[in-house]
């Protein structure tokens, strides 16, 4: 058999997962065609369903012209970076072991793909590159709706917008009590760290999963975490005032207010957790409890740690406590958490047991597609998936992350 030619569209921050749930690799003209479609609907306005378009129009040239050459789109990571190339060299290895190809034709829509072009060359030969620009009025009136379409967009709108206004949100309150600019200046220097390692998304990854519907049983679960907080807000500037007539030190008074409030953030978020718990049972999606049982066992053991800590900290009455006992505390929820950790997986794994997966689609928690379930190995406690390219994966069931029309599965990248 001739080996092809590549016609080859990257879309490296995975719109077409994040907006239309179509998962990567797309191979031949008629998938890559279906997901330029569904990103278009999805956004009509991505440019990555433009570049998908072209490289099918240079593919069907190309066959018109006798060439044999196949179209295949790859999909990388909406946090763009390493996880992205990761995703990218995975997709891009697994297509050249099934068709290797004798070269390929890039085609970009040059927004961030162009910084994954090295990565294409040291696997494959590059014929040639193709940017795709997306014709834009040059009027400057045009230029001034433009910027207004991409204010309403929520990625645009909390850079351009949300950081200023929070910055000037926090500066404010901390002038009113008379607390400087250095309370802030910490806040945001943790807010920076948290985006560097990642948690910001993983806490956001958690927001995602809490959608307000009165549609839901869970809503009384979010009236009552609405109420509860109010009460918080409410304890926390009494105590904040009590602090500072006791004229405290900075961190004692911010100690103080957090140790008084961080149990009536874990009530309101236990009120959140049942509301959701009882939506999956009453959905016969059982699997998902043991998700909030994770958070529930990390928010309890996390409330427990921060309100010794706090006590510590304060020390201004009875029953003091020592480094030595906050110490203690730490190395007990630790045993906890790891006792709490191996029980949710022994429930999923009985969980999965009971259900039937056989048959459904197995992809990453990027969206990428990874294959069909094809079985399940109870006594070593392995799944099956079988690719499209008919190999055959097997990985654990604490690998499964989620089940629903399709079984998301952790993968190492």
């Amino acid at each position: 058999m001739k080996r092809p030619i590549l016609v080859l569209c990257i879309d490296r921050d995975n719109d077409l997962y994040e907006k239309a749930k179509v998962t990567g690799p797309l191979i031949g003209r008629e998938k890559n065609l279906q997901g330029a479609i569904a990103l278009s609907l999805a956004d009509p306005e991505d440019p990555d369903s433009n570049a998908i378009y072209y490289a099918i129009k240079i593919f069907d040239k190309m066959r018109k012209d006798g060439h044999n050459v196949e179209v295949v789109t790859l999909t990388g990571d909406r946090k763009l970076g390493f996880d992205a190339d990761k995703e990218v060299s995975a997709q891009i290895d697994r297509v050249i072991a099934e068709y290797s190809p004798t070269s390929c034709i890039l085609v970009s829509d040059g927004a961030s793909d162009e910084e994954i072009l090295p990565v294409i060359k040291s696997r494959i030969k590059v014929d040639s590159t193709k940017i795709v620009f997306i014709k834009q009025a040059k009027e400057l009136e045009k230029t001034y709706f433009v910027l207004l379409e991409k204010l309403r967009d929520p990625s645009f709108a909390k850079t351009i917008i949300g950081i200023p206004a929070i910055l000037i949100l926090l500066l404010s309150i901390s002038s009113y009590f008379g607390l400087g600019w250095q309370p802030v200046g910490i806040m945001i220097g943790i807010a920076l760290l948290l985006r560097i390692f990642g948690v910001d998304d993983f806490i956001g990854s958690i927001i995602s999963d809490f959608r307000f519907s009165f549609e839901r049983t869970s809503w009384i679960g979010y009236i009552g975490a609405a109420a509860v907080l109010s009460i918080g807000i409410f304890v926390g500037f009494q105590t904040l005032q009590k602090g500072i007539a006791l004229n405290l030190s900075n961190e004692k008074v911010i100690a103080l207010v957090v140790g008084s409030t961080i149990w009536i953030l874990f009530t309101a978020m236990m009120l959140i957790m049942i509301g959701k718990s009882i939506d999956a049972v009453i959905d016969k999606k059982k699997f998902r409890i043991t998700k909030y049982m994770l958070y529930s066992s990390a928010a309890a053991l996390a409330t427990l740690v921060i309100l010794v800590g706090s006590n510590w900290i304060v020390n201004i009455k009875e029953p003091y406590v020592d480094f030595g006992s906050f110490l203690l505390v730490i190395g007990i929820s630790l045993i906890l958490g790891y006792f709490s950790t191996n029980f949710v997986n022994w429930y999923r794994k009985e969980l999965i047991m009971e259900m039937k997966i056989e048959g459904k689609e197995a992809i990453s928690e990027h969206g990428s597609y990874i294959g069909k379930i094809v079985g399940i190995d109870a006594k070593r406690g392995k799944i099956i998936v079988q690719t499209v390219f008919d190999k055959r994966y097997i990985m654990p069931i604490s690998s499964v992350s989620s089940i629903d029309e399709s079984v998301v599965l952790r993968t190492e990248r």
